[in-house]
């Protein structure tokens, strides 16, 4: 094994059983319809054993994979020493099925529970945890929308390890415009097609852990419209599967290169080639023509939520390693003794500054990990209702809908931020391969950018979500934080945070019908300008809120705890993460919604040839 073979994955398990079982009450829906073989031990022991896995098998891969990176030998993808490894026992542990639906070959865990262990396999070594997340998202589309034959074919390999799966959706000339995608596909007398393009910057793209890699691939058949209406999805394995499940032959797919990245060199980002020789074949998914997004959607908004768990994850493993350090990095004598050069040296963990980014740190990760639960609780819920009472299923829905954008854009800038907050704790050793927090930090620049940039996430809150269902899914939001307001604003600790949540609630409704009044208006142009500005608030109320939840929790649960019991540190910490939110953070919302109405034009009215004169 390479030298660099060290665990420095860290997560904190009393926070997960406190989401879980204390704020969330995951508990009411173990034991019912799909979860009826679950209950709140299993839960826990699940989440010990995937820590237990995070910090044996992928933490100690993770500088590895970053070191090495991967190669192309004789036209294949090499990956980093450990990967095919960890691979196995990640399929034969059965932490990439846990949610997946029995009758689909999982574990029928609840979500929520899928996406805690998901930060744990992520944080520890994202690169690696890309592979086979991509290839459950794959075999899901399949099982969703494809034939009863795809899915012995393909799905049955996909979910045991056997197969690896992919989405691929850019090409070179298109970028995020999927519309003019140009991949083409021509049918065949037999009922498949023949595949012709380019696809780029495609994760898992190819690589040595599994026999085969199943490729997600949008192209257009002759004929078929233009944008994306015009296109289909077709399964296209790297090597042809026989009807008895078989290898045949390769499928004409090549990988001319692989890209070298700022982070997650661990996994393979791939240029593929279908149909050089005119000789790569796919089928159809399912049995009906130019339905390609709305069937990749399932996938993507799947894919979507993934990658702000990847944030978090990776925001989380920064900040618990950047507090062990300040705890133990003595630096600097106390404020109190800036006067007094003999004064004896405290760790940095001291320090006014150094305290308040910590906090941050903590606020930010631990509110993104309760907005992701959040949404996770929502599915779990509607799976439980199922058809019983439409009112509230519509009403779960939609706030997986309305948060999802939220989830990934948020959780992903944000988790950035802190992994940068993190290297600046450390002062100039965070700037060092010898800590982890430099990787942290280049791994999470990606987040913000795949799978829809955070531009286009915005795009898509304002654009489509805030008016879905006649607006019923965002009023639902608003009136769900104002029932906590008004049960909270006399709050004898937190009343004057929840005021703060007041304003900030006021200022985000503000902005919705402001942004209601451009759409009307045609003033299409303040749109985009302020998309992004406004979906940051919109994380920030939710964060804030919360975070208020926890901490009135909190505070009601600790006086009933001796002055001794380790739990009381734990509230405390729940208590100033909300204090030190509402203060800083949800303060600066109603002035933020000022600048988006104010709806400056500067970028739009500036000449191009002004921007520089080179």
């Amino acid at each position: 094994m390479a030298t660099h073979a060290i665990n420095r994955y860290k997560a904190d398990l009393r926070d997960f059983q406190f989401l879980l079982f204390e704020q969330f009450n995951l508990q009411d829906v173990l034991g019912k319809g799909p979860f009826a073989e679950w209950d709140e031990e299993m839960c826990k022991t699940v989440l010990t054993e995937v820590y237990r896995f995070a910090c044996e098998v992928t933490g100690p891969l993770n500088q590895v994979g970053d070191h090495q990176g991967c190669r192309i030998e004789n036209g294949r993808v090499i990956t980093p020493e450990g990967f095919k490894n960890a691979w196995n026992k990640v399929f034969e542990a059965g932490w990439r099925t846990l949610a997946a639906p029995v009758e689909m070959g999982g574990q029928g865990a609840p979500f929520t529970l899928s996406a805690l262990s998901e930060e744990m396999i992520s944080g520890s070594n994202t690169a690696f945890a890309m592979y086979p997340g991509l290839s459950m998202g794959a075999a899901e589309v399949i099982q969703h929308f494809g034939t009863d034959a795809q899915r012995k074919k393909y799905v049955e390999p996909m979910m045991v390890g056997k197969f690896g799966g992919t989405m691929c959706l850019t090409e070179p000339h298109a970028g995020s415009d999927v519309g003019i995608a140009s991949t083409a596909a021509t049918r065949n007398a037999d009922g498949t097609y023949n595949i012709k393009g380019t696809k780029i910057f495609i994760s898992g793209g190819d690589h040595d852990l599994a026999e085969n890699v199943i490729h997600l691939c949008l192209a257009r058949i002759e004929g078929a419209g233009p944008g994306t209406k015009g296109l289909s999805l077709f399964i296209v394995p790297r090597v042809r599967v026989n009807d008895d499940g078989s290898l045949g032959q390769t499928n004409d797919i090549t990988v001319p290169s692989i890209e070298h990245k700022m982070g997650i060199n661990g996994s393979a980002t791939c240029v593929l080639n279908f149909g050089d020789n005119d000789a790569c074949v796919g089928e159809l998914v399912g049995t009906v023509e130019n339905q390609g997004m709305p069937q990749m959607f399932k996938m993507m908004n799947f894919a979507r939520i993934g990658v702000g768990i990847q944030g978090l994850s990776v925001a989380s493993n920064a900040y618990l390693n950047a507090l062990e350090y300040a705890r133990e990095r003595k630096q600097g004598s106390s404020v109190k003794d800036f006067k007094d050069a003999t004064a004896e040296r405290v760790a940095i963990i001291e320090h006014p500054n150094v305290r308040r980014d910590l906090l941050d740190m903590k606020a930010k990760v631990e509110g993104i990990r309760a907005l992701i639960v959040k949404l996770s609780m929502h599915s779990d819920r509607a799976l439980v209702i199922g058809g019983s009472d439409d009112a509230s299923s519509a009403y779960h829905k939609g706030q997986i809908d309305l948060l999802t954008p939220i989830v990934k854009a948020y959780s992903t800038d944000e988790g950035f931020r802190v992994c940068e907050t993190a290297v600046q704790t450390y002062g100039g050793h965070g700037y060092l391969q010898d800590h982890p927090v430099e990787q942290c930090l280049r791994d999470s620049k990606i987040f913000s950018i795949y799978e829809g940039t955070n531009a286009i996430q915005s795009m898509d809150l304002v654009g489509r979500k805030l008016g879905q269902a006649g607006g019923a899914n965002t009023k639902a939001f608003l009136a769900d934080i104002q029932k906590f307001i008004d049960a909270n604003k006399a709050h004898p600790v937190l009343g004057d945070s929840v005021a703060q949540l007041q304003r900030a609630h006021g200022a985000v409704g503000q902005c919705v019908m402001q942004f209601i009044q451009w759409f009307q208006g045609g003033q299409m142009q303040n749109i985009p300008l302020n998309s992004e500005r406004f979906l940051n608030i919109m994380g920030e109320l939710a964060i804030g809120w919360l975070l208020l939840e926890q901490a009135a929790l909190g505070l009601e649960k600790i006086e009933a705890l001796s002055e001794t019991h380790p739990d009381r540190a734990y509230y405390a910490g729940k208590k100033y993460a909300a204090l030190y939110f509402a203060q800083n953070v949800l303060a600066l919302v109603p002035s933020r919604a000022k600048v988006i109405a104010s709806a400056d034009q500067s970028a739009n009215e500036i000449p191009l040839d002004a921007f520089a004169t080179v």
